[in-house]
């Protein structure tokens, strides 16, 4: 089986103001020519398909047009992230063209989507997670492991309120009901516990071996984060899930007879990256000699799109896998197209505008300006970079700030020649000091006139 893993897409997302739908649509047509050349047999999208849980109207129609012209070619299967709304993105899924399974409730974690090998017969057991956030995903994950596995969480010892429980991944009790754990780690393993029941029950009546694989949304330990891109996930304080949970499913005593997870296509973070689990004998809950198989491959896909300048600097991609019967047995980044060059460029003025620089002239741009700023920098700066989209500036190291402390007898006029010195790196010519105090001798008159009136 080839399988194509991609993640947040953020259809509608703006760069610094610039809109990205000529960009998404370019990474669409990319993903089309990649299917057809590579036969893929399936494309999975791992969650954040748009920015914001209601989306722009040119967003909804190019994500309409692009699983238009996958389905025609191949089987794309599709799940919520924490920007996505589920229920938005999930309507009408049970009505929608075969070829095309969005899964967007916590119900069916445990009903994975078959894809059918050369023969027709099942080649891929896809799970498909949505993003499962605790405050939800407990209420609805806790019934179904009580149902499905007849498990019974026990409030913690010595609390009347279960107040200790939501510092662990301890169960508590909510009036009549219990709850799992309100983190992550505990409504991802609980989806987890239901995955291994129906693998292992599966896999049981199978002749051969048929892989598995399962799609997340989460933060898990060991993965670098973007700053300025990714929205934090934090409950309680805690966002991220440890690796070894997909090793032992969440901990499930059938782990062993489940035969394990082959591939973790994980989405949510922007850097593309492959995380390692740890050894087993020191994943939590796995004794050793337990028999729980082998760790899967966790990787993200990343961002088709670099979406803030700090994570500019990695390529981006989306995943081929080839997975069979004995697991993933190659696994190729494929490059994303760049319609854009996102660059942070640092130095004093004079060194910003030299040929040095020159390379970078249609680039969108970020400018961190150290030493002076001469009257007319951004004007200069802006002739010389058309697409400068955030400037900030820092004064040279070796130059001390004065501290000033203003007064009610302090002069207007003086204050703002001070901070202009400070911004331009040296006092304010005649002219400029002429217009401050031209302003400030007008605000005087109203006020006066005011009072008088």
């Amino acid at each position: 089986m080839r399988i194509l893993h991609t993640s947040d897409w953020h259809l509608g997302r703006t760069f610094h103001g610039r809109v990205l739908d000529d960009a998404h649509a370019a990474f669409a047509d990319h993903l089309i020519e990649l299917v057809e050349a590579e036969g893929v047999d399936a494309v999975v999208i791992s969650g954040d398909v748009y920015d914001r849980a209601i989306p722009p109207a040119d967003s909804v129609r190019l994500l309409d047009d692009t699983l238009c012209r996958l389905t025609d070619r191949t089987r794309v299967v599709l799940t919520p992230g924490n920007h996505d709304s589920a229920r938005r993105l999930g309507f009408g899924a049970d009505l929608l063209r075969e070829g095309l399974a969005v899964r967007a409730r916590t119900a069916e974690v445990d009903r994975p989507v078959l894809i059918p090998d050369a023969a027709g017969r099942p080649g891929l057991y896809v799970y498909a997670l949505p993003y499962l956030d605790p405050d939800a995903a407990r209420e609805s994950l806790s019934p179904l492991l009580a149902e499905r596995l007849g498990e019974t969480p026990h409030a913690p010892e010595d609390s009347d309120d279960g107040a200790a429980a939501q510092a662990s991944d301890s169960p508590i009790a909510t009036g009549t009901r219990r709850l799992l754990a309100r983190s992550h780690e505990a409504v991802v393993s609980g989806a987890l516990r239901l995955v291994a029941r129906d693998l292992a029950s599966r896999r049981g009546n199978d002749g051969e071996r048929v892989p598995a694989l399962v799609m997340a949304h989460a933060f898990v330990v060991g993965g670098q984060a973007s700053p300025e891109s990714e929205r934090d996930i934090r409950v309680g304080g805690v966002d991220s899930v440890p690796a070894g949970v997909f090793t032992t499913l969440g901990g499930s005593p059938l782990a062993d007879a489940s035969g394990g997870l082959d591939y973790v296509a994980l989405g949510h973070l922007h850097r593309p990256q492959e995380l390692h689990p740890p050894a087993l004998g020191d994943v939590d809950g796995a004794a050793e000699g337990s028999g729980v198989p082998a760790s899967p491959r966790l990787v993200y896909s990343g961002s088709p799109l670099p979406f803030s300048f700090p994570e500019a600097d990695a390529a981006k991609s989306s995943v081929l896998l080839n997975i069979d019967a004995t697991g993933v047995t190659r696994l190729e980044r494929m490059p994303a197209p760049t319609p854009y060059r996102a660059t942070t460029l640092r130095g004093p003025l004079e060194q910003l505008l030299s040929p040095a620089f020159a390379a970078h002239t249609r680039d969108w741009v970020r400018i961190e300006l150290s030493g002076p700023m001469p009257p007319h920098t951004m004007a200069r700066l802006k002739d010389r970079f058309p697409n400068l989209l955030a400037f900030s500036h820092t004064r040279d190291e070796r130059d001390e700030r004065q501290s000033v402390t203003i007064t009610r007898t302090a002069d207007p006029v003086a204050v703002a020649d001070r901070f202009l010195t400070d911004m331009l790196g040296h006092a304010p010519d005649a002219a400029q000091h002429a217009i401050v105090a031209s302003a400030y001798d007008a605000a005087c008159t109203h006020l006066r006139l005011k009072e008088e009136s």
